[in-house]
Parts: structure tokens; sequence; C-alpha cells
């Protein structure tokens, strides 16, 4: 089998090596951007190629036609998307070169935050309220009828990217008109106060293979624009809200039409009432880290996994899964190179390398040790290395 990986940005390494140890023809087309700064496991990747970036962004036409190009003398089997912003166009060219996998309308519902909520609201699921920002008298009708506060948030961008909090009608008509004509990109949502959970999951010829429920110390779209240390860990397996999120998931992830692959899926659970709302999905790996806890409390890594499903189809396998439990916390360091040496309890497994970044993961067959290291960790990160930058609009290489 013939591979064509897609990355706009650097990640999915494991990925690319599984496909590799799979038996895989593995052919990576990425950033011109990352030319001379992306480690790429060369090893493991037969042929590698690049396009032109402007602004972080590839022309779809111009892929097409490569692509097409490339498949003259390349029998290319399977198209699979590393990152977020390449989820579309894999769709594109697997319906162009009419190879398996999920095409254009089936990836809407993981990529488009409307698209997405109004296919959920259709098959019964529970979301906030929700206008499109296209027509005015519809926009003004919801903001009359749902309190303030809401989040103005894009349709296609990845995590709490170009997201705001809007309080009122006199901030958000400016906000709306500094968008131009990229208004109609872009979703006005209730506002819910309450806890943020992310679902992960396998998922191969529409079956959920695996899935493991954690929940967010802090709402991310909190820590991105106010600041503090990004926690999450995973929730004790028996307990109600896991129960809850594991059962919501399956009807996201059957009522978005998810074919095969991994997904990262994230509610919140109403303070009013205790309502499990989705909120979003998508049809990759999530991003944060969270590969590497998923991979502390199980065994299992998604991005191998992932391979996995997309080489042996109806073939796949699940591997036996670990059952115990870990956490996750991340901070922007003042250090360029923080020392995390100090943290030397026998119950972490992983630290992370970047600079101005402090990062660790925990790991106990104790959920209850899991919380109490996160949150004695989490009061130390913020004494040791915390440092605050500004949220980006756009994202960067």
């Amino acid at each position: 089998m013939t591979i064509l990986c897609l990355a706009s940005y650097e990640k999915g390494h494991e990925f690319l090596r599984e496909c590799k140890r799979q038996g895989c023809t593995v052919l990576l087309l990425t950033s011109e951007g990352l030319k001379d700064t992306a480690e790429w496991p060369l090893e493991s990747i037969d042929e590698l190629f690049y396009m032109p970036d402007e602004n972080h962004e590839w022309n779809r036409a111009d892929v097409v036609k490569a692509v097409s190009y490339l498949a003259r003398t390349r029998a290319i089997d399977r198209v699979a998307a590393l990152d977020d912003f390449d989820v579309e166009m894999a769709a594109a060219l697997r319906e162009h070169l009419r190879v398996p996998g999920m095409g254009e309308t089936t990836v809407r519902h993981f990529r488009d935050k409307l698209a997405m909520r109004m296919k959920a609201r259709e098959g019964g699921l529970a979301v906030p309220e929700f206008v499109h920002v296209l027509n005015y008298d519809a926009v003004r009708r919801f903001m009359e009828s749902v309190p303030a506060p809401w989040v103005l948030k894009p349709r296609s961008m990845a995590g709490a990217i170009g997201i705001k909090k809007i309080h009122g009608a006199e901030e958000f008509w400016p906000a709306v008109d500094a968008l131009g004509d990229m208004q109609s990109f872009y979703l006005l949502e209730q506002f819910v106060p309450g806890d943020i959970f992310h679902v992960d999951c396998i998922v191969s010829e529409r079956e959920i293979q695996f899935a493991i429920a954690s929940g967010y110390g802090r709402p991310p779209m909190e820590v991105s624009h106010g600041g503090g240390v990004f926690t999450t860990r995973i929730l004790e397996r028996k307990s109600e809200d896991a129960v809850r999120l594991l059962a919501e998931n399956r009807a996201v992830m059957a009522g978005l039409g998810m074919v095969r692959g991994v997904s990262h899926t994230e509610f919140i659970k109403a303070r009013a009432d205790g309502q499990i709302y989705f909120l979003e999905t998508s049809a990759r790996v999530g991003g944060a880290h969270i590969v590497e806890l998923v991979e502390a409390a199980s065994g299992l890594n998604l991005w191998a996994e992932w391979a996995k499903v997309e080489v042996s189809g109806a073939g796949y396998v699940l591997p036996e899964a670990r059952e115990e439990y870990a956490g996750l916390l991340i901070s922007l360091a003042r250090q360029e190179r923080p020392d995390t040496s100090g943290f030397r309890d026998p119950e972490v497994v992983w630290r992370l390398v970047q600079k101005h970044h402090a990062g660790l993961i925990v790991r106990s067959a104790s959920a209850e040790k899991v919380r109490e290291l996160l949150g004695e960790y989490e009061r130390r990160f913020t004494e040791e290395f915390y440092a605050y930058e500004p949220p980006r609009d756009k994202p960067s290489h």
C-alpha cells in the first residue's frame, strides 16, 4: 500500500513510523516553510515533497495538480491528513483521486464548527445555542433571545485560535466589522459556564474500537486567553461523567459519520443543570500532547493505532490496553529551557522538551493520586515557571 500523508505543520512522526512498520510506501507532502526546521523521521519516509505555503496556507488547486502529477507514476492507495488544517485538503484529494476514506461532505462535520453543530443538533444531540454570522437580522434575533456573554468562533480554526468572548451587542458589532469579508466564516455561540471534557477514540469501519474520557482542569479557552497552567487528566473509568461522556461520544461519531481513524471530541457539562453539551469534534488526534497522556494511561499510541486502522481496514485488531490513570500539565515558561528535574515523584513518566515550555505527565493506578499530584504540580509550575503570552489570531509554524 502507498499512503500519501499531508502535513502543513510538523506532527505525526509516529504515524509515519507505523506506516513504514506496516510495510507501506510512505509519501509525505509538507510545507516549504518547514524545509530547514522540521526533523521528520526520514528513515520512515520513501519520498518527501514540499508545497509553497503563502501565509501558512496551501493553494488547493495547486495541491490537486501536484498530487495528480505524482499519481502518474505512483499508485496512491490512501490519503491521510496529519494536521487539522489538512483534513479538508485530504478529503478533496480522496474525491479527486477516488481513493477510500471520508469525502468532503462528511469531513465538513469534523472540521467546520458550524456544520458539526447543525448536524449534531439534527441528530438530537444537545449543543449550545448558536447562529451563523451571515444574516444580520438572524444574528440580532439570536442576541435578543440568548443572554450574553457569547463566544465568537472561526468555523475552521483549531483549538482556541481566533476565539473571542463577547459581552454584549455593543462589543459584537465592532468585532464583526473588523472581520470584513470573513464574517461568514464565523459563528456566534452561547457561552455555557461549566467544566470541559474530551473523549479521544479510535474508529475502524464506523465502529469505535477504543475511547477514553478526560477532564480539563480549566477550560482551554480560559487558559489561552487569561493565562494559567494547562492541565487535563483521565477520568475514573466507571464514574458517572466518564460513562455519560462515552455515550455522548458514540452518538457524535455515529451522527456525524466517522468512518475510520482517530477523533478528539470536546464536551461541556453545564454548571447550572449538569447537562452535557457537544462542543466540537475532529478527525485527528488531540493536540497539546494529549496523545502522550492517553499512551501513559493505556499503552496505546493514537498516531500508531490510526496508521494501523488506515492500513488494515476491517482487519484492524485493537491491542490490549492498560487501565491506569494519567495527568498532563503544560505551561509557558519564563526560562528558555526550564529545569523540571526537581519533580522527582516516581509517577512522573514524561517530560516536555520545548523552549519556553514546561510540561510533565504523571501516571498511577490510582486516579486520586494523579489528581493530588496535578494539584501540587500546578501550584509549583505557577511559582517556578509560569509566563503569559497573548493568544494568537492565526496559526504559525
